[in-house]
């Protein structure tokens, strides 16, 4: 099978809904996915949480279907996210010095990708 990952880092709401429309159209292609919220990336999650968001359709769905792995935890931390990160149910990832490194996806087969 084929395996993405993708690494969100810029809190531009612009750039993210590409993350989240390639996330959808890599798992309807039969892939396994994973979204990773890093840096900036974890203000979005409690602006996309509220339901008159107009991505927060898209962000839903996206949860509901288990594509995102979690955020990052120092990252979360430092920009006072972690609370919204938590509360959406997502895992806190800090397996590289408090951030979620991506060696553990290129060893499991994943591709990484960075936006």
């Amino acid at each position: 099978m084929k395996k993405m990952a993708l690494f969100a880092f810029r809190g531009d709401m612009s750039c993210f809904v590409h993350v989240l429309l390639n996330a959808l159209d890599f798992r309807e292609k039969g892939y396994e996915v994973q979204v990773i919220l890093e840096g900036e990336a974890t203000r979005l999650v409690a602006e996309l949480a509220k339901p008159g968001n107009h991505l927060h359709a898209l962000f839903e769905k996206t949860k509901a279907l288990g594509l995102f792995a979690g955020v990052c935890r120092a990252c979360s931390h430092q920009l006072g996210t972690q609370e919204a990160a938590v509360a959406e149910g997502f895992p806190l990832l800090d397996d590289m010095h408090g951030h979620p490194g991506m060696a553990r996806y290129t060893d499991d087969g994943f591709t990484v990708l960075i936006f």
